[in-house]
């Protein structure tokens, strides 16, 4: 019979990598220091990230720029304080009726409510709008994936990381420093991407080629200092690893490990947790406080993702994402619908998430527009000028119906979730 104790790790081993990493003449680690102390040093960054998440702070950059973002901001802000959002607990009376005040919800449990991608910050005053007319749930979660240096010109990435300061939401960004776009300082992009005309260069992953990932470091800084923007979607083996530095180093940034980066299988899953063990900090933490596995997954994956998460004392830091609908084009095959596998998950899967990436198949498929991956990636003047923002608007509220019925569904079987917990009081 095999001997499972030969796979063992020596401490000799550890020792070999802990030298190679304290080494003066690492190159490495001295190109991620450098890049570090040009912001000033871990203090400081922490320091100026701190100060830049402050509501007013934010504010105070919008109305600088005579902003008209301020007026609709503050209005979320009235709404929120007046309690106009529906309560936690009316909406389960809404759906369970009196039920309800007898139906025992474990909260350990909860699924946090995703959506993904919200593009344009308007589209988070008209899910407001919507949601305070029907009675529905604001998301716990945004994702957004449009181009940063296009954004912070419209002023899009303050406003947004405001609105979430009065929401109460948690929220990611998608920094330009990655292979399908230039970086921060205009330097090309991977050269075997110009597009969906070349995809085939996506086979090998989206790709950080050479020193992306030092300048993927430097974006991110620049971002996090300026206007407190902590996590971010990280694609790359490369650029996980330098998060993992990073924030073993002593700067409070996080970030989430994309679909794109193709973790399929429960060993995939076991090496990024591994590492993210090897460098968590003394306190248990990492800087991967999101992990979106695969499309492909089953849950028996899920599963298995959660078992080693829990073993390495990750169930509370390291959010397991799960797509529930994608899309409908140019991502994956359709219908594509996971919300029953995730109702078999919930009440035994903890820190989870149901990513809203598309409309319900059936409704996404009716539309004059139906949701496209694609879109994430043109220009605002482009879509604007087409006319197609309004399609889009559509779209995005497509993604927020779908969500609503994924709580639907939770209610009804007496699970939980995470809402916008500033809005939806419990």
């Amino acid at each position: 019979m095999t001997d499972r104790k030969k796979l063992s790790i020596d401490h000799a081993r550890l020792e070999e990598i802990n030298d190679f990493f304290l080494r003066d003449d690492n190159p490495m680690v001295t190109g991620l220091l450098e890049v570090i102390e040009k912001y000033g040093g871990v203090d400081e960054i922490n320091k100026k990230a701190h100060e830049a998440t402050k509501l007013d702070n934010l504010l105070s950059l919008l109305e600088a720029k005579n902003s008209p973002y301020v007026k609709d901001l503050l209005w979320l802000q009235e709404q929120r304080d007046n309690d106009a959002f529906i309560s936690i607990q009316d909406y389960r009376r809404k759906i369970l009726g009196d039920k309800a005040d007898t139906t025992n919800f474990d909260e350990s449990f909860a699924v946090t409510l995703e959506i993904s991608a919200c593009q344009y910050f308007p589209w988070l005053i008209e899910e407001a709008k919507q949601s305070i007319e029907k009675g529905e749930l604001m998301p716990g979660r945004f994702i957004r994936v449009r181009n940063m240096a296009e954004q912070t010109a419209d002023n899009h990435v303050i406003a947004f990381a405001a609105g979430m300061q009065i929401t109460g939401s948690s929220y990611v960004e998608t920094l330009d420093t990655k292979g399908t776009l230039p970086g921060l300082d205009g330097a090309p992009a991977n050269i075997h991407l110009g597009g969906p005309d070349t995809i085939t260069g996506y086979f090998g992953g989206i790709g950080m080629p050479n020193d992306f990932p030092l300048k993927w470091a430097d974006e991110y800084l620049n971002y996090f200092t300026k206007y407190g923007v902590k996590q971010v979607l990280n694609i790359n083996p490369g650029s996980v690893f330098v998060g993992y530095m990073m924030h073993k180093l002593g700067i409070d940034m996080e970030f989430k490990i994309s679909v794109f980066m193709g973790n399929d299988n429960p060993y995939a899953c076991l090496w990024t947790l591994l590492t993210a063990k090897l460098f968590s900090r003394d306190d248990g933490t990492s800087p991967l406080i999101g992990f979106n596995l695969s499309n492909s997954v089953d849950n028996k994956t899920l599963e298995l993702a959660a078992y080693v998460r829990k073993d390495f004392g990750f169930e509370d830091v390291v959010r397991l994402e799960h797509h529930i609908t994608e899309t409908y084009k140019s991502i994956v095959r359709q219908p594509y619908d996971r919300l029953p596998e995730l109702l078999e998950l919930s009440d035994h899967v903890k820190n989870i998430s149901a990513k809203h990436e598309g409309g319900v198949p059936e409704v996404d498929s009716q539309r004059e527009h139906p949701s496209d991956i694609l879109d994430y990636f043109r220009e605002k003047t482009e879509i604007i000028e087409q006319g197609h923002m309004p399609l889009l608007t559509q779209n995005y509220l497509d993604k927020h119906h779908a969500l609503n019925r994924t709580a639907e569904e939770l209610t009804k079987r007496g699970l939980t979730f995470i809402a916008a917990e500033k809005l939806h009081k419990k």
